[in-house]
């Protein structure tokens, strides 16, 4: 009777661990979001792409759709693809890595930036700030002359160039979204951090939460065939783990608003631990909840209408993946590539896409399935 009971025991144990690790996803919008996805590569908005969408502790729903490459012959699109995730380089690695900084006591964010960038600027640029780089209300222009077109290469001549940019407004007076801000921070980054940000986001960020695949400069740690190409060239020439943003190329493709490469896997992870008020998984704390607070909670000056955190989207007219469902208390970014990103800490929800729509040429619209895959990320997770 004993041995029987004992056996009953194990198996409603047993029962009740499966039933604790099953997805707990509603399954309706998820097939709904697959067939967004399958709707715009359709339509040829994009060759392919990868999606995952998770509500941490209840399970995660991620796949490939399409085909990493159709040119010069179709390749099949794997959840092993590794995307150019364009302006999430800003709050993914920029961002985080001003953080690690901030604690370590090495970087003041309301410090100006001529502190960190001497001579960068002269009296029009006193009032900038890190805050007001990190929230894009800094006045600077959004891209360097020509989107960094022109004769000139490398950080040095990036740096001359953007120091000597006309403001479009004073410092803190308007929100305007600028490379400009974050090529700033990453040179920053790297004459504080003592070395080039990729060698800090390896050692900082990525080996400690597991991000295996996610670095700049892809080609130096894999072959060609693991990345999704991005646009053909006019000289013919189709950029495979190449960056595309034309600045980030002439800067050596290590830079402060674009770089990285990455996975949704991999994604997921940097999200769990934000979500997790910066514990990663094997429960190694990787940013203090003050650094979590400042990358994803208002932190604009307070007369905008436009508000981010030092890093992360709240409420800007790129907000577009939050859909009609998350809260204003959610955050996020997208990028140029074909890229969304997008977190909600109250049901510890989000959802991550990345696509090379820009192969082989720009010129498509993928903004209106950001909204909807925030919308039906939302409702898989029970909003």
């Amino acid at each position: 009777m004993r041995t029987a009971l004992a056996a009953a025991g194990l198996l409603a144990a047993t029962l009740l661990a499966s039933c604790a690790h099953r997805s707990s996803l509603a399954p309706e919008p998820l097939a709904e979001a697959d067939a967004a996805v399958e709707r715009f590569i359709g339509q040829k908005q994009l060759p392919g792409a990868t999606l995952w969408i998770e509500r941490v502790g209840h399970g995660s729903h991620h796949r490939a759709y399409g085909q990493r490459a159709v040119e010069p012959t179709p390749e099949p699109l794997d959840e092993a693809t590794v995307f150019d995730a364009a302006s999430l380089t800003k709050p993914v690695v920029t961002a985080t890595l001003v953080q690690l900084l901030r604690e370590r006591g090495q970087l003041d964010v309301e410090a100006p930036l001529q502190r960190y960038l001497p001579g960068c600027g002269g009296a029009d640029k006193a009032g900038i700030t890190l805050r007001l780089l990190l929230t894009h209300s800094s006045g600077l222009p959004s891209g360097l002359p020509r989107n960094g077109a022109g004769d000139w290469a490398g950080k040095d001549d990036a740096l001359r160039i953007a120091c000597g940019l006309t403001l479009a407004a004073a410092p803190g007076a308007q929100f305007r979204y600028s490379d400009v801000n974050y090529i700033l921070l990453g040179l920053i980054v790297e004459r504080v951090g003592g070395m080039t940000q990729d060698r800090l986001a390896e050692q900082w960020l990525f080996r400690p939460l597991g991000m295996k695949d996610s670095g700049y400069l892809p080609l130096h740690r894999m072959g060609a065939e693991r990345i999704a190409p991005t646009e053909r060239m006019a000289d013919g020439q189709v950029l495979r783990g190449e960056v595309h943003d034309p600045t980030a190329r002439k800067m050596g493709g290590v830079a402060g608003h674009a770089g990285l490469f990455t996975t949704t896997a991999d994604l997921a992870r940097f999200a769990r631990m934000l979500l997790a008020g910066g514990v990663a998984e094997d429960g190694r704390r990787l940013l203090s909840e003050q650094s979590v607070a400042l990358l994803t909670t208002p932190q604009s000056p307070p007369d905008l209408a436009e508000q981010r955190g030092m890093g992360w989207d709240i409420a800007s007219p790129y907000a577009r993946p939050r859909g009609s469902l998350y809260p204003p208390t959610s955050f996020g970014h997208t990028g140029f590539t074909g890229c969304a990103f997008w977190l909600d800490p109250t049901s510890r929800s989000f959802f991550v896409l990345l696509s090379n729509r820009v192969h082989p040429t720009a010129g498509t619209n993928v903004l209106p399935l950001y909204g909807e895959l925030g919308t039906l990320a939302a409702r898989a997770a029970g909003l």
